[in-house]
């Protein structure tokens, strides 16, 4: 298959691993071997929007698709499938818990999907959720995603399928359901301290949506809505704090695991600090 491969990251709604996702593939900005595009609806993600954004997308001729949504399940991120199955193109979609409903279908429909069980919903009550709280929310979960681990999942089993194309073979779809213990088992600490603090900084930002759910959906009192999605949002920070006493420790030990990009696309390695990444080839990551 020639280069570049065209990478195309359709956006509708917005998680925490969606914010940064097209960055994950080309750090540097230097890789030679892919060009992504990316088309978003912003916070909305209903059918109209699907449709724009998947109209969009389909302009620039894509090779890989990436979806990345709140529950995929819902009529607008479904609708977007649709459109973009079309294509012949293989899509990968990126979601949350919620979209668990949905992993039998989107087998069915030879999709892959990376489900982030700890990218969590914030509380969007009016009362409490304003664009800053908006903004500290996405922070504090993007420090949990990155440190834990599952950015480091994201940029692997996306760049094995960018490999794949290149080779010109059928790529292997990623079929992952995230938790913690894969999570931080992709994050390579190697100091135990600092796997047990990410994985309960994953856990706690997983638990985050009982209560932003419960916040937002269940409770009809705004007296005691407040109150539950402030304590939602209060756990978020404590596991980026927890996130990051996790780097720290690492950093502590010089063993910080970095995956930083060739701009021939292979994935490099390296731990000190002091040291120059390693060529390890994407299959041994």
């Amino acid at each position: 298959m020639s280069l570049p491969i065209k990478v195309c990251v359709a956006k509708i709604g917005n998680i925490g691993s969606s914010v940064l996702l097209e960055l994950l593939l080309d750090e540097r900005a230097d890789r030679e071997d892919i060009d992504v595009r990316v088309v978003s609806s912003g916070a909305k993600l209903g059918v109209a929007q699907a449709e724009d954004v998947a109209t969009k997308l389909l302009e620039f001729k894509p090779q890989l698709i990436l979806i990345a949504s709140p529950n995929a399940s819902l009529p607008g991120p479904l609708r977007l499938r649709e459109i973009l199955s079309k294509s012949g193109a293989p899509i990968i979609v990126v979601s949350d818990a919620p979209t668990r409903k949905v992993e039998k279908d989107l087998e069915a429909q030879g999709i892959g999907y990376i489900i982030v069980l700890a990218d969590s919903m914030l509380g969007a009550r009016r009362e409490f959720l304003d664009p800053v709280e908006m903004a500290l929310f996405n922070a504090y979960i993007l420090k949990v995603l990155a440190i834990t681990g599952v950015f480091n999942i994201l940029q692997r089993e996306i760049d094995t399928v960018i490999e794949a194309l290149k080779k010109g073979e059928e790529p292997k779809l990623p079929r992952l359901v995230v938790d913690k213990e894969t999570a931080v088992k992709a994050a390579g600490f190697q100091n135990p301290y600092a796997r047990a603090k990410a994985m309960a900084a994953f856990e706690i930002a997983r638990r985050v949506a009982d209560l932003t759910t419960e916040g937002c959906f269940v409770i009809k009192e705004w007296e005691r809505y407040v109150g539950i999605v402030a304590a939602a949002h209060e756990m978020i920070l404590s596991a980026s704090r927890l996130a990051a006493e996790a780097r720290e420790l690492e950093k502590a030990g010089d063993s910080v695991y970095r995956t930083p990009h060739h701009r021939d696309g292979f994935i490099l390695e390296k731990r000190r600090l002091m040291e120059k990444p390693l060529r390890i080839g994407i299959q041994k990551v």
